[in-house]
């Protein structure tokens, strides 16, 4: 890479890094608050796979979509998302994005193209489709990402939208999160052949990516993006990732499905957060001395935030049958 490259690129770079240590620092306090039992429900750490979150949605606009997974947390802070309304509703304040109501499997942001986590397995599927559909013929220009894990290739409606999206050359990305295990099997138990051949048998163009390497993840993100923009989509790409946590925060004793080894090789060997550092101080981008204050700095706002949550207000009483429908009469009434 030339030396012009970098200097062009350095906020670049620098604002992928500080995006990943969000997410990272986010999760980190998002356990803490359901370990010491301030948070109500379940959640799923996204730990470990911040450049696949990252390295997308900084190819895109505010105006683009993403569709998220109950494993959410990192694609709603890399597609702009702040802590402290991001932390409100996790608590269930009103203050949170979705006045509290959707916590950590629903949140959502439309102010910045988060149409919303879904807990059922690829259940955002359709509607990332349909968001595709909608720019397509509106002639907005705009790209939807659909986020989901390997798991959700085993679902019906994957293929069913990948149909119509390869018909109507859709403007979509299909982004497979292939962690290595589908709750707590692992991902060739439940995926026969290759993953990527599935989408090819649409005519989908179909890649595969170190979803460790936000660098790998962009470049790749910012060609099919733009790719899209012309109307050469759809396409698929199937991102090779880890997640340090289980399956959610209840799942602590894990060797049963895999082994302690294996989890400190990927966080010694193969840290997405690690390995880019490490780049940003060998390229002469940052310092480890402004790196730290980096660091500390997103540590400071997240726990200002927390901090704030957990004192904010909940929805009054009377919010309960806000935002949905009342008054329909029932077809057989």
């Amino acid at each position: 890479m030339s030396a012009a490259k970098k200097k062009s690129n350095t906020e670049d770079y620098l604002r992928m890094y500080r995006q990943m240590v969000r997410i990272r620092t986010f999760e980190d306090n998002a356990n803490q608050l359901y370990l010491s039992a301030k948070m109500p429900g379940l959640t799923h750490m996204y730990s470990g796979e911040e450049a696949v979150a990252v390295g997308i949605c900084e190819a895109l606009k505010v105006t683009d979509k993403i569709t998220s997974t109950h494993r959410g947390h990192g694609h709603c802070v890399a597609k702009g998302a702040e802590f402290k309304e991001m932390f409100c509703e996790l608590l269930g304040k009103e203050e949170g994005y979705c006045r509290g109501k959707g916590g950590s499997m629903h949140i959502a942001d439309q102010s910045n193209g988060n149409l919303g986590a879904n807990a059922i397995v690829g259940g955002s599927m359709g509607i990332a489709t349909g968001a595709a559909f909608t720019a397509k013929l509106l002639g907005t220009g705009d790209v939807t990402v659909c986020f989901f894990g390997d798991g959700a290739t085993a679902q019906g409606l994957m293929y069913e939208v990948m149909n119509m999206a390869a018909l109507w050359k859709l403007p979509v990305i299909y982004a497979c999160e292939n962690n290595g295990y589908s709750e707590y099997t692992k991902t060739e138990e439940i995926a026969a052949g290759s993953i990527t051949a599935r989408a090819e048998a649409f005519g989908i163009e179909a890649h595969q990516v170190d979803g460790q390497d936000v660098l790998a993840v962009n470049t790749l993100a910012q060609k099919l993006v733009d790719r899209c923009r012309k109307g050469e989509g759809p396409f698929f790409v199937e991102l090779m990732t880890y997640r340090y946590h289980g399956h959610h925060v209840g799942d602590i004793n894990r060797e049963y499905y895999r082994s302690k080894e294996e989890e400190q090789d990927w966080k010694q060997n193969r840290d997405p957060i690690v390995r880019f550092r490490s780049w940003l101080v060998s390229e002469g981008i940052a310092n480890e001395e402004e790196i730290e204050a980096m660091n500390a700095a997103i540590k400071d706002d997240a726990a200002a935030a927390v901090e704030y949550a957990l004192n904010a207000k909940y929805p009054d009483v009377s919010e309960v049958d806000m935002h949905v429908f009342t008054d329909v009469e029932h077809a057989l009434a």
